[in-house]
């Protein structure tokens, strides 16, 4: 009996999943010559500034891109780490998988780019914040003020808790690393591929599409998550769950609602993009203490989700053992 189709017994799953999060409490991300995230970006960089320039049947090219590089991932990442079980044994297995599965997460690398931004609005320093906050979102930052700027940064947070740690880990825990890679190279290629101008609107219609089922019960689960994170950290857990039913359909997207309506209920903010979405419009907007809050929430949630699936485990392990 095994935990994934890849045959991971429970309690490697569990050792494997322990070092890559040491790897991300200690170290954070790896240098951008070694991560493989960065590296298989790159070269999807290079394809889409080429392929971009055909004028005729993006969406077929943009499906054969996306599944293309979805197989070889899932093959490579497979390959590579049974290679490397029989080559080095199985704890060097365990600490290579580890750090690769690290690079497919992100828990201590969000709140280090959050950081500046809640120091620059801190030190009454607008343009600074406005510079670190775009490097965390696509939109226009040039005149946001700070209230603004918090709620951009607190809905950066709520949408990372998913696509940046729930996702990986939660494929991680059904198909193990191969998993958990392949959806970060989904994930890369929506936010490389996946806009919807003029250039991509087609060529980044399959990226986009399969990002949005990727992330679907991830999403949801992790609004649910934060019901209970905000339970226990004493925030309003009763406003968040109905923030989370009546303001989750408002995004664009049929995923970021769930995790930003869930955090806007549990801080009792609204969160505001303009020109696109307002949630949880009874409250103010947040200021650069809620940033906090919102880091607060997301290391939570990911404590939780993390003890579910090491209880899980070990209830499998038992199982096999006949001990149940």
């Amino acid at each position: 009996m095994a935990t994934t189709i890849f045959h991971i017994d429970p309690i490697s799953q569990i050792l494997m999943l322990t070092i890559a999060l040491i790897f991300d409490l200690l170290f954070g991300e790896p240098p951008e010559t070694i991560h493989p995230t960065v590296i298989v970006g790159g070269i999807i960089e290079r394809f889409d500034r080429l392929l971009r320039k055909v004028e005729t049947c993006k969406k077929i090219i943009g499906f054969l891109l996306t599944s293309t590089t979805l197989i070889l991932a899932a093959y490579l990442s497979f390959t590579i780490l049974e290679t490397l079980r029989s080559v080095l044994g199985q704890a060097g297995y365990l600490i290579v998988g580890g750090f690769i599965l690290k690079t497919t997460f992100a828990v201590k690398s969000m709140e280090l780019h959050v950081n500046p931004i809640m120091e620059a609005l801190e030190a009454g320093e607008i343009q600074a914040a406005r510079r670190a906050l775009s490097k965390i979102v696509r939109r226009n930052t040039e005149q946001l003020d700070e209230r603004l700027c918090s709620s951009a940064t607190i809905e950066s947070i709520a949408e990372s808790t998913v696509d940046g740690i729930i996702s990986p880990i939660f494929y991680y825990m059904l198909l193990g690393v191969p998993g958990a890679v392949t959806f970060r190279v989904i994930n890369t290629l929506d936010s490389i591929v996946g806009y919807k101008d003029e250039e991509h609107i087609e060529l980044g219609w399959f990226p986009a599409k399969i990002d949005t089922v990727a992330n679907y019960l991830p999403a949801r689960l992790t609004g649910l998550i934060m019901v209970l994170t905000s339970a226990i950290l004493g925030f309003d857990w009763r406003n968040c769950f109905k923030t989370l039913l009546s303001e989750h359909g408002k995004t664009e997207s049929l995923n970021a609602g769930w995790p930003m309506s869930a955090m806007a209920g549990s801080l009792k903010v609204q969160l505001w993009k303009i020109g696109s979405y307002k949630l949880a419009e009874e409250f103010g907007l947040p200021n650069r203490t809620d940033i906090g809050s919102a880091i607060k929430v997301m290391k939570v949630t990911t404590i939780i989700f993390i003890t579910g699936a090491f209880m899980k485990l070990i209830l499998i392990s038992f199982l096999m053992r006949g001990e149940i």
